[in-house]
């Protein structure tokens, strides 16, 4: 299997790419793609990579800089890294693109060159939150700020599909984010979208409250992209707020130390709940080929966490079953 990554997008770039494409592949038997300046890469993916593992890189004359506007700089700079990358997953050249670069941006490129899937109008970016019981794919996380009822029923069933290929869960409970469990409830575009959703086929249990999801009442919620968007970054930085109020507060005294050594494990256990390292990228659902989307703060280990993902994905063949379930089931 190929990867390709983006190797021009992380805030720190490409050494946090470098590394995590070189961990990947010793992990995840996967031959990996860097997609850069060369004349950057090469000297820094030698010294990474002194054990030749399948790591190789593919020229990109341009990258979208820190601050650019992602749609200007994409149009302005045809030959910048994530255009150049999403171009050899249409050539066939691997089966997956990951990059940490900016979204808007990746969302731009990837529709002007791989299209949507039949069925499909807007694409979604997707995001895993961590449950009582597991985990809940949420969608639109912030492709489109603005939606319409009618892409509803189509983030139903991608996400559906998702939490059932890739995650694993049979038959997922499809859940509509709103502010109360009531049909009925919530702003115009919730109550319009119930209807659509209900009848798209998926495992529908209505409306669903944030405190729903986090119990772990549904595996896939779907919302608007502005919506979306506050609530994922609403969630880290109150998951922040509580990992960093509670480490300050347990080493206060030699006395809480002692404390903290003793309930080491159990936070440990919450650490992994709210670290993005673990997930590393969200997957672009929609588009006509895999694209996976990682934070620009991302480290080695986010990166090596989102080619994993990705690799995941080609396994279960997510494209081909999206394909098919949007053809048969969308009009």
């Amino acid at each position: 299997m190929v990867i390709i990554l983006d190797a021009m997008g992380s805030d720190k770039r490409p050494d946090p790419e470098i590394q995590g494409a070189v961990d990947a592949a010793a992990a995840l038997d996967v031959e990996i793609i860097l997609v850069g300046d060369e004349a950057v890469l090469a000297p820094k993916l030698a010294a990474a990579n002194p054990n030749h593992l399948p790591v190789r890189i593919h020229h990109a004359p341009e990258a979208i800089e820190m601050g650019d506007h992602a749609v200007e700089s994409a149009k302005a700079k045809p030959g910048n890294s994530m255009a150049v990358g999403v171009d050899l997953l249409k050539r066939g050249e691997g089966q997956a693109f990951v990059t940490a670069g900016a979204t808007g941006a990746a969302m731009f490129i990837s529709l002007l060159s791989l299209k949507r899937i039949p069925g499909i109008q807007r694409p979604a970016l997707t995001a895993i939150f961590p449950t009582r019981t597991g985990r809940c794919v949420v969608l639109d996380i912030g492709a489109n700020a603005d939606c319409r009822p009618e892409f509803f029923p189509q983030f139903a069933i991608m996400g559906s599909l998702y939490a059932e290929r890739v995650l694993g869960v049979k038959n997922p409970r499809v859940g509509l984010l709103a502010n109360g469990e009531e049909e009925g409830k919530g702003n115009e575009l919730v109550k319009s979208s119930f209807p659509l959703v209900k009848a798209s086929g998926v495992n529908f249990i209505g409306n669903t409250e944030p405190k729903e999801l986090f119990g772990g009442s549904a595996d896939v919620v779907i919302t608007d992209g502005f919506t979306g968007n506050i609530m994922l970054k609403s969630s880290e930085a109150v998951a922040r707020l509580i990992t960093d109020t509670l480490k300050t507060e347990l080493t206060a005294s030699f006395t809480r130390k002692i404390g903290a050594l003793l309930v080491k494990p159990a936070f440990k256990k919450v650490k992994s709940l709210v670290d993005p390292t673990d997930v590393g990228a969200a997957p672009l659902l929609g588009v006509n080929g895999l694209v996976f989307v990682g934070h620009g703060r991302s480290d080695a280990k986010s990166i090596t966490s989102a080619i994993r993902v990705a690799k995941q994905a080609v396994d279960a063949g997510l494209m081909d079953a999206m394909r098919d379930a949007l053809k048969d089931r969308v009009n």
